[in-house]
């Protein structure tokens, strides 16, 4: 024959006083737990900080291209410019990208930066000392904003800033 576990005597029934003196610690429990959870709930995240940058770049490419049309001369300038800045507004998506990350399967979460849409080409065509000014504004922006950050997005900012201020004073000078 097997042992059995010495039996627990039984609980002894709750009388109406004893869960009336109980009732305010319970309600105090269960609203502790409530502000918990609510305390839990993250807000959702800023917008990426070189959202701005990526959109000042696809902005500039944009310009370069239409002030082709106004100055002629300065095409194979203003072609470099496009080009380059097309290439940093790649490069600054792909690091807004890599930071948002990738889930276990493959799948990105929601980014709260959504893809910088391509600006419309103003009208009328501006001419290269416009464009000039912009790459000066661009250049002044990612120095500013490479002085705040560290690591690879600072260095990032930086090549980039370095890069406005060649095309704006040497490029299109």
């Amino acid at each position: 024959m097997i042992p059995s576990p010495p039996r627990r005597p039984l609980p002894v029934a709750l009388d109406r006083r004893t869960v009336l003196r109980s009732a305010p610690g319970a309600a105090l429990a269960v609203s502790a737990v409530g502000a918990a959870a609510a305390c839990s709930k993250q807000a959702p995240p800023a917008p990426d900080v070189l959202m701005e940058q990526e959109r000042a770049a696809r902005t500039d490419a944009v310009w370069a291209k239409a002030a082709i049309a106004t100055a002629p001369e300065h095409a194979a300038a203003l072609n470099t410019v496009a080009a380059q800045r097309t290439q940093h507004a790649d490069t600054l998506r792909a690091e807004i990208d890599r930071a948002v990350g990738v889930y276990g399967d493959g799948t990105k979460p929601a980014s709260p930066t959504p893809p910088v849409p391509a600006p419309a080409a103003p009208v009328p065509p501006p001419n290269p000392a416009a464009v000039r000014g912009r790459l000066v504004d661009s250049q002044k922006s990612a120095a500013e904003l490479a002085a705040t950050l560290s690591g690879f997005r600072a260095g990032l900012l930086g090549s980039i800033s370095a890069c406005c201020a060649t095309h704006a004073k040497v490029l299109l000078a």
